[in-house]
């Protein structure tokens, strides 16, 4: 189904059907069970608390496919149906990482209510060239990582190419950290998190999208900590998932730190915010909505941009490559982060983690090297050349480490 821009959702928790790309999908209630359903680190019980639920899963930002933007490039698609599936999926994901810097992880969505700096994270991921995390921005920066527009992205890659554009945008001061190798280095990302960064303030924009003038004086002061997105990209199998994965990775939607996870079945990606008993719980982004467009200085009309209806699949038919995400605050919040690793997903107890968290890099390693912004006194993006290819390369195993 196509959706417009002013096109409300319905609110209620019945079922209902939708059509996509891949044809009709039920939503289906949740299943009254004695078990709690875990939301992003936040636990439900499925019987008394389904409003409470039914808000939280509605405030998530839902990005889906989008059409009549304006051509990725000047020359390129005006539409990512079909192949922006895990571009929008990735944007889902850091979108809840602003939500979680700038409103709180409590916030909750209202249509009648504006919300400063909820329309401000809305602006950043808006379909056109100057939005920071716009699907122009992100198919282009693919280029640097391999990926032609209109090519699909793996998990991995759409993390390495999110890693590259919060360096464009100060108003978060968002570090984002890839974790490779299946290893997470405590000191790299500590080194990282502390670095001071200085936003640039010369030109009228600081981001695309987000003015000088609107950014907060505490966001303009260099802060002893950069606010941490943590991405775990990871393979849990080779064709399938390798059920001896299946405790940890719910574990991971029980921290309070969590993100959710992106990741799907075979080139087809979804946003994975929760569970409940052996079901995943996810927003699709299969869905194409017609792009918004803004005149002037008006609010913009969100609605399409939230999803009262999530889905659920049986965790068992999840693709092996996923890629997890966790958010923290602060440095106690990593702490805090580490020590539930530690405790849940990889302690002593547990013989099959899906990674290691250790202190400081290995000795064979390369040494660790900031990122940086490519040129300290530019804010926009250059434009990048790219041909559109008629048959899409797909990520390869080579991108993970088999576990």
């Amino acid at each position: 189904v196509e959706l417009g821009p002013k096109m409300e959702l319905s609110s209620g928790m019945h079922a209902v059907c939708v059509t996509y790309e891949a044809g009709a999908i039920q939503f289906e209630e949740f299943p009254k069970t004695k078990e709690p359903a875990w939301i992003l680190g936040v636990p439900y019980n499925t019987i008394s608390d389904r409003q409470e639920l039914q808000n939280d899963i509605s405030s998530r930002l839902w990005f889906t496919y989008r059409k009549n933007f304006t051509p990725i490039g000047g020359t390129g698609p005006m539409s990512d149906q079909g192949w922006g599936c895990m571009l929008r999926c990735g944007q889902m994901m850091l979108g809840q990482a602003l939500v979680c810097r700038h409103v709180g992880r409590d916030w909750r969505w209202n249509s009648a209510v504006y919300d400063n700096d909820y329309t401000k994270i809305l602006q950043l991921f808006l379909d056109k060239k100057d939005s920071c995390y716009s699907i122009h921005q992100i198919a282009q920066m693919g280029v640097s990582e391999g990926k032609s527009v209109g090519q699909w992205f793996g998990p991995n890659t759409v993390a390495q190419v999110l890693k590259k554009l919060a360096l464009f945008e100060d108003w978060s001061s968002l570090a984002i950290h890839v974790a490779m190798d299946n290893t997470v280095i405590i000191d790299d990302i500590k080194k990282l998190c502390r670095s001071a960064r200085q936003p640039q303030v010369t030109n009228p924009f600081v981001c695309n999208g987000v003015s000088s003038d609107q950014t907060s004086a505490r966001s303009r002061s260099p802060l002893p900590w950069q606010p941490l997105m943590l991405i775990i990209p990871l393979r849990l199998g080779l064709s399938e998932l390798n059920p001896v994965y299946v405790d940890c990775l719910k574990a991971c939607f029980t921290l309070r730190q969590s993100l959710g996870m992106i990741g799907g079945k075979p080139n087809h990606a979804h946003y994975f915010i929760g569970y409940v008993s052996n079901s995943l719980v996810y927003l699709d982004p299969h869905t194409t909505q017609v792009s918004v467009e803004l005149e002037g200085n008006v609010p913009i009309p969100d609605s399409t941009f939230h999803c009262s209806h999530p889905s659920r699949m049986n965790i068992q038919d999840l693709d092996p490559s996923i890629a997890l995400g966790f958010f923290c605050l602060d440095e106690a919040d990593f702490t805090d982060l580490c020590d539930s690793l530690r405790r849940l997903i990889i302690g002593k107890k547990t013989h099959n983690a899906m990674f290691e968290l250790v202190q400081s890099r290995p000795a064979h390693w390369p040494p660790f090297v900031l990122p940086t912004r490519p040129d300290g006194t530019k804010t926009d993006f250059t434009p990048l050349d790219y041909e559109l290819e008629a048959d899409r390369q797909y990520d390869s195993d080579e991108e993970f480490e088999i576990l």
